[in-house]
């Protein structure tokens, strides 16, 4: 039988839609099993300084539909140190909080695995992240909004550089992934893709622009991801520009407009399904894993696991654009 009497729950690092129903579902899933639960504010910098706040079930009405996160979220240097995250545990121990579900990436994991490691803590995760690149579960919450944000931004410039016959260059967020890149570009119809996964070499992309763009299109668009090894969407498309003033270049940065607005219904259903399945880990004795999505059915493994292993992109959708940008 589980010692959980009292959970507390937070967000950490970078917000993501679909959070708040996270939130939602962690919270009235502990009520179902009778568990008191806190919410944390300010991710690992309010469980230092103890900003909790009971949570009843008509604390987490109509936040569903929400972008961001009602409980807010920030980055803590403090919880670095082992001064920082002993001041968590005495506000854990004054509060009488026995497990923590935290919901966040690959940072706010780290930390959490330490936090359990020190203190014994059970501590389960919950992959919120638009960046998708969790490994141990297929989707993070707040990718597919993400994804469906950024195809409805391109599809608008597009609009505008087939009216002016303007090749643009969208940067979108993925400092250390390409997911979002990828799959936005080719749900958008781009002309090429670049990523930090792949190596692309600036001649390449004159040659590919020298033989379609210039031949057979009306307008262009290239999807940069921000942590593209060229250097962004700003310097390759000077670079290019330099080389070829005849092309009528633009850039556009997406920009934090990826992390905002109402969750998809994939989202929600994703971070509900994750925010009941992290609680019942607890409650079955689990610590220090994250739970996951992987082939439709909740998954669960361990924070090493996800820290350590890098999640790939599928070359099989590179070849997909490739062949399907002639």
């Amino acid at each position: 039988m589980s010692r959980i009497k009292k959970i507390g729950v937070l967000t950490s690092g970078g917000d993501a839609p679909g959070m708040n129903a996270a939130i939602r579902a962690v919270v009235r899933t502990a009520i179902y099993n009778k568990l008191e639960v806190v919410g944390v504010k300010q991710g690992y910098e309010g469980l230092i300084h103890g900003d909790f706040q009971n949570m009843e079930s008509h604390d987490v009405s109509n936040i569903i539909q929400r972008g961001g996160t009602i409980l807010c979220s920030a980055r803590s240097e403090e919880f670095r140190g082992a001064e920082g995250r002993k001041k968590a545990h005495d506000q854990m121990v004054a509060a009488k909080i026995d497990a923590l579900i935290v919901i966040g990436g690959d940072g706010t994991f780290s930390g959490a695995r330490i936090f359990t490691q020190e203190y014994d803590i059970p501590v389960v995760g919950i992959p919120g992240t638009i960046d998708n690149d969790l490994y141990g579960t297929d989707y993070t919450i707040g990718y597919d909004t993400a994804l469906n944000t950024v195809i409805e931004a391109v599809d608008k410039i597009r609009d505008t550089a087939s009216a002016h016959n303007r090749l643009f260059f969208i940067e979108v967020m993925g400092r250390d992934a390409g997911f979002l890149a990828l799959r936005s570009g080719i749900a958008a119809g781009a002309e090429a893709i670049l990523i930090p996964e792949r190596q692309t070499h600036l001649k390449d992309l004159e040659r590919y622009l020298a033989k379609g763009y210039t031949a057979h299109k009306t307008s262009g668009i290239v999807i940069v991801a921000e942590g593209d090894k060229s250097g962004g969407a700003y310097t390759i498309a000077s670079e290019i520009g330099k080389k070829h003033p005849e092309y009528d270049i633009r850039v556009s940065v997406l920009g934090h407009m990826q992390r905002g607005g109402s969750p998809s219904a994939f989202d929600r259903v994703t971070a509900s399904t994750l925010g009941v399945a992290a609680v019942d880990a607890l409650l079955d004795d689990q610590k220090s894993i994250m739970v996951g999505i992987v082939n439709g059915e909740v998954s669960q493994v361990s924070f090493n696991k996800t820290i350590k292993n890098r999640k790939k992109v599928k070359e099989s959708l590179l070849t997909i654009n490739d062949i399907l940008s002639i």
